[in-house]
């Protein structure tokens, strides 16, 4: 049996630090690094990443609209970018935040969550705003292949609050309604569940919510977006332990220099280590 995404991601964290990396090869960044928009930078650019940070990084992160507007071929990028970065021991998670019903929830598993799927990824966010219960086939799934889900709970983007602070019948807001779902999930898993919650590193304080869910806690907003890891503690408090903090811009800014990006990559986790190191 494949040992679970909780157990590997938390041996990941513990032996090369707690932080994720995005490869985001969207038009603007492409071009800083000297690229063109088209399929040859996408490849020199997700290469690039991969071989600079897949052997040191605990988690890649890839966003996968920024491989399908290419087509086909792009997808032929995202798939190679996938396996090479899995073989250099960093865990894939694939942001792709698919949610849908049935049948078609299914399929969206099965393309990255199924063990001989060409885009197989450690794990996979997706979007619950169909219904916690939706997302069955791919916990389903992910149980069977030892892959995990990050699901969006609480989100740093503002648009996000209209949904996720809305009050359900109960008094519970259905950002809180997501972490108790996947608390429940992870009941006596050790030492982590594999089932996690997106939350954002920029919302100031969390403590009005239970973010203790035995499981990991992607954490998006270091960097570019005004977050810093000094901040982890008082967004997280005592889940802390579990963040998994993720950071793009602030990384891939630095390149296209391999030397550099390792870095950036390594200030980084060294940063958020003794953040958190004490909390």
């Amino acid at each position: 049996m494949t040992e679970p995404f909780g157990a590997r991601l938390r041996r990941a964290m513990d032996e090369r630090g707690p932080l994720c990396v995005g490869i985001d090869p969207h038009t603007s960044l492409l071009a800083a690094w000297g690229l063109n928009d088209d399929l040859a930078g996408l490849e020199r650019f997700s290469r690039t990443v991969v071989d600079a940070l897949a052997d040191r990084v605990a988690v890649l992160k890839p966003q996968s609209a920024f491989f399908e507007r290419f087509g086909s071929r792009g997808i032929a990028v995202l798939e190679k970018s996938v396996q090479e970065a899995r073989a250099a021991g960093a865990l894939v998670v694939m942001d792709a935040k698919r949610g849908d019903i049935g049948s078609t929830m299914a399929a969206y598993a099965e393309t990255f969550l199924h063990k001989d799927a060409p885009l197989f990824s450690d794990a996979l966010t997706v979007s619950p705003y169909l219904g916690y219960g939706s997302l069955k086939p791919a916990v389903d799934l992910a149980r069977e292949s030892g892959s995990g889900l990050f699901v969006l709970a609480l989100t740093s983007n503002p648009e996000g609050g209209e949904v996720q602070h809305a009050v359900r019948g109960d008094g519970r807001d259905v950002g809180a309604t997501m972490l108790a779902h996947l608390a429940a999930e992870n009941a006596g898993e050790a030492p982590l569940g594999s089932f996690g919650a997106v939350v954002g590193a920029t919302l100031g304080d969390l403590s009005f919510y239970d973010l203790d869910i035995n499981g990991p806690l992607l954490a998006p907003g270091i960097g570019a977006q005004g977050a810093t890891p000094a901040d982890l503690p008082a967004v997280f408090g005592a889940a802390v332990r579990h963040v998994v903090p993720n950071v793009s811009r602030g990384v891939l800014r630095h390149g296209p220099g391999a030397v550099a990006l390792r870095d950036a990559s390594d200030r980084f986790a060294d940063e958020i280590r003794t953040a958190t190191a004490t909390a």
